[in-house]
């Protein structure tokens, strides 16, 4: 039975198979020879790539003799040549080898010859190995080369020069940390690297993806970001400890096997003691360790101290560079932690913080802090902890911030304790604890760990010299906000503005944050009203410039979407240039989200919205923002470039925006945003894993937000065949609306009117009178509100007002063409494809049910389906298709450069044939990764083909192997090209 380790899948190494396979069987006459031989540290995997690649050459018709060399000298001669001879003729597929094997063997039997008798003795055996060979090309892979005796070594160098007549490739590994001092082996190396013939390859470890694609498929599925950081940085991508970390956290293991500790343990003692000591200490310090203080804290002459940094390099535990000493793999700071007693790890700190304080030039208050705090001096500590928490937001490093104030308050906590050498710690300095919380809340918000600052601002709320009650009423509606609870955030800006006890700054600045926060709420009305009120209240305090440009930004976008699109747009962008002018961070990023909003939104400026949004997001990314605010920008740009059709587009933004990992309400807009595609994409599965996601972050409140939640889940609903559970969702949305959004409101009528039409058609479920009045009213509603609204605002509007329309004359049971055509034709004019081709879908079925105009809907039809196929919405196509085959329509196929995958068949519908798609459960983006797995292109050559990032590809190779349910690259590639034959 295969080990585990056996059957793990070959990640990463496609290259250097290739590369393998033909410079061993090279087209050459007998007598000549090719090598390769693989050099790298244990667990990288060169053992693998031996058998790999022996498989290879055997399928390849070559005879392949495999051995492995003792870690016992010259005790065993010719031990790894013996070994593979006698497994060579075991199978019966091997018996015409049979005899001239025995016979080798009995070379070998005989009395090994002195040194004179050398010569013979490689002469016998050469012409031995010609007999077993039998005139196939020969292939001799021995593992473990580091090992090697001298007698099988100098048979090796007797073929290797061409004596044997022989066609034979040699494939070794060698482990490059055993080849120290004056071992043998580095000098035949030195010696082969010149020959034409041979080849020395290095195997590195993996990178990124590929330690992420190995983990998952151990696991059995893709790592959350955080485990997989925690994987790369641990493993440094090295297979074997990848494999083992895997493993225990598939299989619920805490802490580090045994296997891997003694692997460490091992090498590490296998250092020269000052090696060893130079180990311990860049283990203990925070990376890179510069050699200077590096020297401090393990007090060397500096020669002995190069010797050693020189030993600990070549054994594969460190690496050098310009900026200092890192350890090749993290793991090992884990296991020589255990090693060292208390007293001792904390005296390794302390040499550490006394270096960098006695070099003020060097300081690093970040790692002053460290060194201190866990040399056991929270007096010493707590001061640079502090610093570091302030030079950090100096540089907008908010989250570095957050996790300094942290620090910084758990130090203030600390008791004094006595020093390891008996005297006591030195006096936690006096810290206004009050200001502690204070800024660790604020830099928690920064940084998008909303819950944390409400914990903070409600620890710092009890504190009795805390800030006054309306500052912290702003502060808790800020926070709540940003965290999706609207209104509680909304109760909160309005305890402010009535406390008699707020400052003119402050009504000022409560004003402004609830006008945005009621902008967000689709209150339009209501958000001008109150940014006026704000901007009044700012123009008689001065400093206000933050309320100035929040007001500012709101009072546009209400202009625009209620009055005049023209001049609100101008008011929005003079709030960005003021604050671009005023320089604060979260003025800048809410001038930005708004503009972008309100381009891609109701000015239907989508091309100008998604430059902006993603300017945008640049932008307040430099301004340390780019978890919470450049989240929301993308968010907006994936939405903007979604309703222009640039749907694979949309898909890079998002997975960008997800590197950020957001939390909160910024959470929310992002995967709002990709469950979007996903529903326009057919992946139910992803749609609903986004949704149900969303609803749990909107348990709190999150208003804003259950509208779009709702419609998708009514969109998702519909391709599902569950038109009974799309009503459910439309009617929750009439229901709790308080919205002055018509665009939000007619999108949402259009859901209700369709999932009634296709209840009409499919006849699953009863068409429900009650609900089709109520959205009737809706449309009546959104018809007055639009006339009294801006023109950009009227013109979206009336776009989903003409497919309402067209709905309802599917209600009437045959549907009205012309009402489609003009829905058709309104989309067209603005651009949103998706829309536009499903309204042909509804045309041209109108038509064959009237049995009127046959050609004119193939046309139609084939319309539809060139746009459905470029978005590469799998369910529109699939329903277009249905219909096409049922009418009898050829529908065009785009040339094979531009074709999109084939649309996955609609959930609940009939097959369309006996043939089960297996490719059905993968997206429209993972397609094209796995058409160019197939190709045999590595994650680096599919990213620069499709300008995604290695690591997402990596991620979506996972998906594919997971939804596949494979384990290699062959195997997916096999399943693509069998539906592409």
């Amino acid at each position: 039975m295969a080990s585990e380790v056996e059957t793990a899948p070959l990640v990463g190494r496609a290259d250097t198979l290739a590369v393998l396979r033909s410079a061993l069987l090279p087209e050459v006459a007998p007598g000549r020879t090719a090598a390769v031989f693989l050099t790298g540290e244990s667990g990288v995997g060169k053992s693998r790539l031996l058998t790999e690649t022996a498989v290879r050459l055997r399928e390849a018709g070559a005879l392949v003799l495999t051995g492995a060399c003792l870690d016992i000298g010259d005790a065993s001669p010719l031990h790894p040549l013996r070994q593979a001879l006698r497994r060579l003729g075991t199978g019966p597929a091997e018996a015409r080898d049979a005899p001239a094997v025995r016979g080798l063997l009995q070379v070998f039997d005989q009395e090994t010859p002195g040194p004179e008798g050398a010569g013979a003795l490689l002469e016998r055996v050469s012409q031995g190995l010609h007999l077993v060979a039998g005139g196939r090309p020969l292939v001799l892979v021995l593992d473990d080369l580091q090992w090697v005796d001298r007698s099988t070594r100098q048979l090796l160098l007797y073929l290797l020069a061409g004596l044997g007549d022989l066609q034979l490739s040699v494939l070794t590994a060698v482990r490059t940390e055993s080849l120290q001092g004056a071992h043998p082996l580095r000098r035949v190396l030195t010696e082969l690297r010149r020959l034409r013939s041979v080849r020395v390859l290095d195997v590195g470890p993996l990178d990124r993806s590929g330690t992420d694609e190995l983990a998952a498929a151990i696991v059995g599925a893709p790592l959350a970001p955080e485990a997989a950081d925690r994987m790369w940085q641990r493993s440094g991508g090295n297979p074997f400890v990848v494999e083992e970390l895997a493993r225990d956290l598939r299989d619920g293991r805490d802490g580090l096997s045994d296997t891997l500790r003694e692997v460490f343990l091992s090498r590490v003692d296998a250092l020269p003691p000052h090696a060893h000591a130079v180990v311990q200490a860049v283990a203990a310090g925070v990376e890179p360790v510069e050699h200077w203080l590096l020297a401090q804290v393990v007090r060397l002459p500096e020669e002995e101290l190069l010797d050693a940094v020189r030993a600990a390099v070549a054994h594969r535990l460190l690496v050098g560079a310009d900026d200092g000493y890192r350890l090749r793999h993290r793991l090992v700071a884990e296991v020589l932690s255990e090693e060292l007693l208390p007293a001792e790890r904390a005296a390794l700190h302390r040499r550490y913080a006394e270096a960098l304080t006695s070099a003020p030039a060097e300081l690093h208050q970040a790692r002053l802090a460290h060194h201190w705090r866990l040399a056991g001096e929270p007096g010493r500590a707590l001061p640079a902890a502090m610093a570091a928490a302030r030079e950090a937001e100096r540089l907008l490093g908010y989250a570095e911030a957050h996790r300094h104030w942290s620090v910084a308050l758990q130090l203030a906590s600390t008791p004094v304790a006595a020093s390891p050498d008996g005297e006591r710690s030195v006096a936690p300095v006096e810290v206004d604890r009050t200001e502690l919380l204070e800024n660790a809340a604020e830099a928690a918000h920064h940084c998008g760990e909303h819950a944390r600052a409400l914990d903070l601002l409600a620890e710092l709320a009890r504190e009795p010299a805390g800030p006054p009650a309306c500052a912290l009423h702003i502060r808790r509606a800020r926070y709540l906000a940003a965290a999706g609870r609207s209104a509680p955030a909304e109760a909160e800006y309005r305890r402010a503005l009535e406390s008699p006890e707020c400052t003119a700054r402050e009504r000022a600045t409560a004003a402004a944050h609830l006008a945005e926060l009621l902008l967000h709420l689709g209150r339009y009305a209501e958000a001008g009203d109150q940014a006026r009120t704000a901007l009044r209240l700012a123009a008689a305090v001065d400093g206000s410039a933050s309320a100035v440009v929040l007001a500012s930004a709101a009072l546009g976008y209400s202009e625009a979407w209620l009055e005049d699109p023209e001049a609100g747009l101008a008011v929005m962008r003079r709030a960005l240039e003021t604050a671009e002018s005023s320089g604060r961070p979260e003025d800048v990023a809410c001038a930005y989200l708004h503009l972008a909003e309100l381009l891609t939104g109701p000015l239907n400026i989508l091309e100008e919205g998604v430059l902006v949004a993603r300017r945008g997001a640049a932008r307040v990314a430099e301004l340390g923002l780019g978890r919470t605010w450049g989240t929301r920008l993308l968010a907006v740009a994936t939405n903007g470039l979604f309703r222009l059709g640039q749907w694979a587009e949309a898909e890079k933004v998002v997975a960008a925006a997800l590197r950020h990992r957001p939390s909160g309400t910024d959470a929310v807009e992002l995967l709002l945003a990709r469950c979007r595609l996903s529903v326009g994409y057919g992946d139910v599965e992803a749609s609903d894993r986004d949704l149900e996601a969303v609803a749990t972050m909107l348990a709190g409140g999150g208003a804003r937000h259950v509208m779009p939640m709702l419609i998708l889940r009514a969109g998702l609903a519909m391709w599902q065949g569950r038109h009974d559970l799309a009503r459910q969702a439309v009617q929750r949305g009439l229901t709790e609306s308080r919205s002055d959004d018509v665009i939000v409101l007619a999108t949402l009528a259009w859901h209700g009117l369709r999932a009634e039409a296709e209840a009409h058609a499919s006849r699953t479920v009863e068409v429900d009178p009650t609900s089709v009045r109520r959205l009737r009213e809706v449309v009546d509603r959104v018809t007055a509100k639009s006339e009294k609204a801006g023109v950009p605002v009227r013109y979206v509007a009336e776009g989903f007002l003409a497919l309402c329309a067209a709905e309802l004359s599917r209600l009437d049971e045959r549907g009205d063409p012309e009402l489609w055509a003009r829905s058709a034709a309104e989309w067209d004019r603005r651009s949103h494809p998706y829309p536009a081709a499903y309204s042909r879908l509804r045309q041209a079925e109108a038509l064959l049910v009237r049995r009127s105009r046959p050609a004119t809907a193939a046309k139609l039809l084939r319309q539809a389906h060139r746009m459905a196929l470029a978005l590469g919405a799998v369910p529109l196509t699939s329903e277009i298709r249905t219909l096409a085959g049922r009418a009898r329509v050829t529908l065009e196929e785009q040339p094979a450069a531009e074709t999109r995958p084939a649309p996955r068949p609609r959930a609940g519908a009939a097959p369309g044939g006996p043939t089960v798609d297996e490719l059905a459960a993968l997206t429209a983006r993972e397609r094209e990764v796995l058409a160019a797995v197939a190709e045999g292109l590595t994650n680096k050559e599919i990213g620069q083909r499709l300008f995604i990032s290695e690591r997402t590809i990596g991620v979506h190779v996972s998906h594919i192997f997971d939804k596949l349910q494979v384990r290699t690259r062959v195997q997916a590639s096999a399943i693509f090209l069998r539906h592409h034959a």
